[in-house]
């Protein structure tokens, strides 16, 4: 893949997307996974796919669930499930970028520690996920939890 600037001794990443039909595009991850994204019907889409925006948030929520989990995982927190719910929202004018994030992360486990949950958040928020704090560039980002004994 030609690059138009300098790779630095950053890690590398690199994905192709190809425009497929309509409004749809197919991404090729470096990885080699396949992800197809879609318009709405309103701007020439068929609703077939997730909208890019949309994956920017699912890529977060993944982002920041990894973290959290390892977290967890090394304070040997008995956590069993733990998912995250984001609710975001966009400016009304071009460039339409996240201007509020609320990330909602139910973690369900076997006495969870709350000061351990709360830190895990905190670690992902400000220090691990990359994605979240790319996205904290233009948005408030705001970080609410509960636990679920099970």
């Amino acid at each position: 893949m030609d690059t138009i600037f300098p790779l630095g001794r950053g890690v590398t990443m690199e994905c192709t997307v190809r425009w497929h039909e309509g409004m749809s595009f197919i991404a090729e991850t470096g990885s080699g996974h396949l992800v197809a994204m879609d318009g709405a019907q309103v701007a020439g889409g068929r609703n077939l796919a997730p909208r890019p925006m949309e994956l920017m948030l699912a890529g977060t929520g993944g982002c920041t669930s990894f973290d959290v989990i390892m977290i967890l995982k090394k304070q040997r927190q008995a956590l069993e499930t733990c998912e995250v719910k984001i609710t975001a929202e966009r400016a009304e004018e071009d460039p339409k970028v996240f201007i509020r994030i609320n990330m909602h992360f139910i973690v369900k486990g076997r006495s969870l520690k709350p000061e351990a949950v709360e830190r895990a958040i905190k670690l992902s928020a400000e220090k691990y996920c990359s994605a979240s704090i790319m996205l904290g560039k233009t948005a408030e980002m705001y970080h609410t939890w509960e636990i679920v004994e099970v």
